[in-house]
């Protein structure tokens, strides 16, 4: 009795197991040349340069999905996949699987650094009794000269901020009441170093830069993406500057903006918008680029990836993908940087003193 008992509960639970079978779907990571066609298709009808850039991406297709077809495991279907998105030449192209993050990083890496922080720090900010650190910008006086450094533009600043330390460059004391800064008057002007700033928001960019402006001025035209077209774009939708902040004290000196190749993406957009302001030079080597609004989507397989979907044109009408050529060039010197100087610094200060 006891084993026709058994026997019972055993073919009862095989039956619940085949209706489990035939009424649960189980899951399945989905197949190579699923995960190619989406990105492939994605990127073929959102991406903004290949025209720019004169990317044949139908031949991408024909080298790269054989490969993402035949790949054994995820490694190898991320490499294949890495691979083709790598010729886009993009910084702000890549793919996020856990096991890695593809990169490219040619925009900076086949260049010199040109900036060196503990230079800046041990010689020009420790040193001087008006360095402070006001939110994300590094600030002091070197030889009458104001100077900011501002490392990413993912760091969030404000109107008030900029008030602040434009009222510390200007004046050294207000309302009798205290000193802002060790000079009897107002700084010779100002040196506004973003060299290694790899970009973040660009309304941080807007900013600060608006902070310097004085009369409204066109400085961009920006163009989404609207179509499965490679040169389906929107109408121009202008950029402009314009001041914000406190009327009684605008900044009319001049102003130099330090870039190196580092400088990308929201750095990248600073650059450019400040070449337009009348006081403002340009200084450095030419930017890293990075002129399209990246956005991100994700793969069936879970994966993450992000590439650009919008141009910008300059108020001149140069693409700022390829960056931003200084008015000034300057690179660092191995012999001045032992020494503890910092030639763009240095280069940047004789300028506005002699202006």
């Amino acid at each position: 009795m006891k084993q026709k008992h058994i026997l019972i509960l055993l073919i009862i639970s095989l039956g619940f197991s085949s209706c489990e079978r035939l009424f649960m779907k189980e899951e399945t990571e989905p197949e190579n040349a699923v995960i190619f066609d989406h990105l492939w298709e994605t990127v073929d009808e959102k991406y903004s340069f290949f025209i720019d850039k004169s990317i044949d991406w139908d031949s991408a297709r024909d080298v790269f999905r054989p490969k993402a077809v035949k790949a054994r495991n995820s490694i190898e279907l991320f490499n294949v996949l890495a691979d083709m998105l790598f010729i886009l030449k993009d910084g702000h192209v890549n793919i996020s699987a856990g096991i890695d993050l593809s990169r490219n990083w040619d925009w900076f890496l086949k260049y010199p650094s040109n900036f060196n922080f503990d230079v800046i720090e041990r010689n020009y900010l420790v040193p001087s009794k008006d360095y402070q650190i006001s939110g994300p910008i590094h600030n002091t006086i070197i030889d009458s000269v104001g100077y900011m450094y501002y490392e990413s533009f993912s760091d969030n600043v404000s109107t008030s901020l900029m008030d602040y330390l434009v009222f510390k460059f200007l004046i050294n004391e207000r309302e009798g009441s205290f000193e802002l800064n060790s000079l009897k008057g107002p700084v010779a002007g100002l040196i506004i170093d973003v060299r290694n700033n790899g970009g973040g928001s660009i309304s941080n960019a807007f900013t600060i830069a608006n902070r310097f402006a004085d009369e409204k001025i066109k400085v961009a035209d920006w163009f989404y993406k609207i179509g499965p077209e490679h040169d389906e774009f929107s109408q121009a939708e202008e950029k402009f500057l314009e001041f914000e902040g406190d009327e009684e004290y605008k900044f009319d000196k001049p102003i130099v903006v330090l870039v190196n190749r580092s400088s990308y993406s929201s750095a990248n957009f600073f650059a450019s918008m400040m070449s337009f302001l009348p006081n403002v030079t340009i200084m450095g080597d030419q930017t890293g680029g990075g002129g399209g609004l990246p956005i991100n989507n994700e793969l069936p397989n879970g994966w993450r990836y992000r590439f650009s979907s919008t141009r910008t044109l300059d108020a001149n009408g140069n693409n700022i993908e390829f960056g931003v050529k200084p008015e000034i060039a300057v690179e660092l010197d191995s012999a001045d940087l032992a020494g503890g100087k910092d030639r763009m610094i240095e280069e940047a200060i004789n300028f506005i003193k002699d202006q």
